[in-house]
């Protein structure tokens, strides 16, 4: 009986190392250049950790990167946590924090460098 039980201990354990394994956060890299992203649409996972790192190419001065849901970019709706962890000088890149996202439309630009939105789809 013993042995049983430490077999399902292992076995459960070793699930959960698979998991962890599996939820390895990605970096999603984004470049801005002057008054636009390099790269228009992002697809990504729901339910996986990114960082999101934005490097400014280029843009005269520093650069930030806001991501919300798709029609609701006002201050209050912005994914805090994908906020540049500081603002990017030209020649520079910086990440954000851990993001999960969950499935939908969102969008992201630049407000200090008056990019459009672009698309960034979550399934």
């Amino acid at each position: 009986m013993k042995n049983l039980i430490a077999i399902i201990v292992l076995a459960v354990g070793f699930l959960f190392a698979q998991e962890a394994v599996a939820q390895k956060v990605k970096t999603v890299k984004l470049e801005q250049t002057p008054g636009r992203f390099t790269q228009e649409k992002v697809k990504l996972k729901a339910g996986t950790p990114y960082v999101f790192e934005i490097s400014n190419n280029g843009v005269d001065h520093a650069v930030g990167f806001v991501l919300a849901p798709k029609g609701k970019t006002e201050v209050e709706d912005h994914i805090k946590t994908a906020y540049v962890t500081e603002v990017v000088p030209n020649g520079a890149a910086q990440t954000s924090n851990e993001v999960v996202l969950v499935a939908g439309e969102y969008v992201y630009f630049c407000p200090l460098n008056t990019t459009e939105q672009y698309n960034l789809t979550v399934k």
